[in-house]
């Protein structure tokens, strides 16, 4: 399952001169989880992440390839405990999952159905003292972080363990690489594209799903199937099945 490997081949080019650094992923030190929405008033706030109109994007991408041998977090630029003002921000997730196919190669649901419950994580880790507003129009994901959170001694490599904790819950994904950005010469404008692209993709697997018509010329989706290996592929597949069946 190779759909958004492209966007991936383009991530190590995307996040700037530092050198990252690396967390083995341990889920004994996750960040305390408040397991709901929570406010984090401007009077209560250290800082945000993505504040002061400063880009923040988020996205994931899943494959089955080569690109995730461990679970782990990478930090480039300052982490939490170390910003002292709005900072741009990034939050990319790689996962790693199994093969996903139904009965055959044309099928599927089996693959939709994972893209959506992996996506599903990133509405449902809260970490204490850090408030997350997404936008799944601007693709932007702003956080607050409160001045106690910082005093407590907040870092990524704590919640990057609570995402990569999450996303583990579903027993299609075998390692997850989290990678957090605050460094100000990293390519935001190029990640809000790919951010948009992955969700057209997983907005033409959802239409291919549903039965999507199979004249090119007259489809809205026709640039995404042309741009992103496999689609097509997967697209006249089913069609070709359905036919059949």
């Amino acid at each position: 399952m190779e759909l958004y490997n492209s966007i991936i081949d383009k991530i190590d080019g995307l996040l700037g001169s530092s050198q990252p650094k690396h967390y083995d992923y341990n889920p004994d030190k996750c960040w305390e989880d408040v397991g709901g929405n929570q406010l984090v008033m401007m009077r209560e706030a250290a800082y945000e992440l993505g504040g002061d109109n400063k880009p923040a994007v988020n996205y994931a991408c899943v494959t089955s390839g080569d690109y995730v041998d461990k679970d782990e977090t990478l930090v480039y630029g300052k982490d939490l405990r170390e910003i002292n003002g709005s900072t741009p921000f990034a939050r990319i997730a790689i996962i790693k999952v199994k093969e996903l196919r139904g009965e055959n190669e044309e099928d599927t649901e089996p693959l939709f159905r994972a893209i959506q419950d992996i996506d599903f994580v990133k509405y449902h880790v809260y970490p204490k003292g850090y408030m997350i507003r997404s936008s799944s129009d601007s693709f932007r994901e702003h956080v607050r972080v409160s001045k106690e959170a910082v005093r407590k001694g907040i870092n990524f490599e704590q919640v990057g363990n609570s995402y990569i904790s999450q996303f583990k819950k579903n027993p299609d994904v075998l390692a997850v690489k989290l990678i957090f950005a605050t460094v100000d010469d990293a390519d935001y404008a190029e990640m809000k594209k790919d951010a948009k692209l992955v969700r057209d993709i997983t907005k033409t697997l959802s239409k291919i799903l549903e039965g999507m018509a199979t004249d090119c010329h007259s489809c809205s989706l026709r640039d995404i199937c042309d741009e992103v290996e496999g689609l097509k592929e997967l697209h006249f597949g089913k069609e070709k099945k359905e036919f059949k069946g």
